[in-house]
């Protein structure tokens, strides 16, 4: 009878050594979840400032395309080194048909009458200028095209 009793006891202070961990851990998470909203509004105070700087600044777009601009360099970079050399003629090929929608878009906007707005004068120059190397482009590609083509067929001997 007096083991039970004591075993009563033991467990009612761990119940009570328990309530009262309870008790902590709770007030312990309630400050760190007061802490955390408190560290998501500055977040969000910081994220919404430097959002609004960015719109303001001028020079956002610029940097926005140039960085766009770098990054296509170096992925293009790193696709053309990766062919294999059996590839290389059909993708002159691909880059010649590339180039011939080139002109297509060049010869639109060689062609587009904008004489009354202030970039007609630009819109045909540069149109001018994107015939000029996209024809570079496809004929130089046409000719390296067959060059490698011949490699390919037998020698007469």
């Amino acid at each position: 009878m007096q083991d039970k009793k004591e075993s009563i006891e033991e467990a009612a202070r761990t119940a009570e050594e328990l309530a009262k961990a309870a008790e902590t851990a709770a007030a312990n998470a309630s400050g760190n979840a007061e802490a955390a909203t408190a560290a998501a509004e500055q977040a969000r105070t910081i994220a919404d400032q430097l959002a609004v700087l960015a719109a303001a600044s001028p020079i956002s777009d610029f940097v926005f395309l140039l960085t766009i601009f770098i990054l296509a360099i170096f992925v293009g970079y790193y696709v053309v080194w990766s062919v294999t050399p059996a590839l290389h003629t059909p993708l002159m090929s691909v880059t010649n048909a590339i180039s011939s929608v080139v002109i297509v878009g060049a010869l639109i906007a060689l062609g587009a009458d904008l004489a009354d707005s202030a970039a007609g004068g630009w819109s045909k120059l540069l149109g001018f200028g994107a015939v000029a190397l996209a024809s570079v482009n496809i004929f130089g590609g046409f000719l390296v095209t067959q060059r490698m083509l011949e490699m390919y067929k037998k020698k007469e001997r």
